[in-house]
């Protein structure tokens, strides 16, 4: 298929999951029933966003991600009805004391395809991932469906063009980015716009790079810090960017929304031809890229 419809799914959390499991259910199945073939949740889609402190009753969200899990066969059961192809950013649970934050994919036929487990983790004021997530060990995955070869990758990850790279190397044609990025109130007024600009650059950029499309799916509204400190105002504006780093839609700041678009996956091969970077690479005088620093 060279056209394809796909939908970011963009939406705001509270406290309780049930909730909002239910509406991100809801929502991934008003975008197949408008047809959309590939449908993209924001990152921990059924919890607020608990990094923001490091709390042990938080590991109570994570769950063992198979085909017996019960949000696997909620997802599942869409999937196969609209043959839909659904990437669900979970909280995994692989063994006692090994937490994951990991992408489930369920392919058009509504089969757990695999999942991509987060290479980078972060840990910063607000965003204290390294207390509850183990590094990803599964390497960099793209996965083969009716619709297109999907790469997944999730927020940190979107900084570092090593991953895009590898992930584009693997044949992905689209690579979707589950995230969960916002302002801190104390910020955004000096810093908001060039931390808004920077995250948006850098992802055109990878598409550009790679010759290939790049989809952020991000969350909305502020989430108050469990600690009583400032919080995050997530800054939603979701976005599809094609090959040549063009913005061809973008979901509101702060709405919750279903943002769905064609995107034509010839114009992957035209691209490449016009700019043939993966033809030129110079892979004989990379060798260095593995090193922490270079002295």
């Amino acid at each position: 298929m060279d056209k394809v419809a796909i939908a970011l799914i963009q939406h705001s959390c509270s406290e309780d999951i049930k909730e909002n499991e239910e509406k991100a259910l809801n929502m991934i199945e008003t975008a197949a029933k408008n047809e959309a073939k590939i449908i993209c949740t924001q990152e921990l889609f059924k919890t607020r966003y608990f990094c923001q402190v490091e709390d042990w009753d938080y590991f109570k969200y994570a769950e063992e991600i198979n085909e017996n899990n019960e949000t696997i066969k909620k997802l599942s059961k869409i999937s196969k009805e609209y043959s839909s192809v659904i990437i669900a950013s979970l909280f995994e649970k692989r063994a006692k004391g090994i937490y994951h934050n990991t992408v489930a994919l369920i392919n058009e036929k509504g089969t757990l395809a695999g999942i991509y487990r987060k290479m980078h983790i972060p840990d910063d004021p607000h965003f204290y991932e390294k207390f509850y997530f183990t590094p990803g060990d599964l390497g960099y995955k793209v996965f083969k469906t009716k619709y297109g070869n999907i790469g997944t990758l999730i927020c940190w990850d979107q900084w570092y063009p090593e991953a895009a790279r590898l992930t584009a190397l693997k044949g992905a044609d689209i690579i979707f980015y589950p995230t969960a990025i916002g302002w801190l109130p104390e910020e955004k007024e000096e810093y908001g716009e060039s931390q808004y600009n920077a995250w948006e650059t850098v992802q055109r950029g990878h598409a550009v790079a790679n010759g290939c499309y790049v989809v952020a799916v991000n969350r909305v509204e502020f989430e108050p810090s469990p600690d009583g400190n400032s919080g995050i105002e997530f800054w939603g504006q979701s976005f599809i960017s094609n090959p040549y780093g063009e913005i061809i839609k973008k979901a509101s700041v702060n709405k919750e929304e279903i943002l769905i678009s064609e995107i034509d996956l010839k114009m992957i091969d035209e691209t490449r031809i016009v700019w043939p970077f993966f033809r030129d690479r110079r892979i004989d005088s990379y060798q260095e890229i593995t090193k922490r620093w270079i002295d």
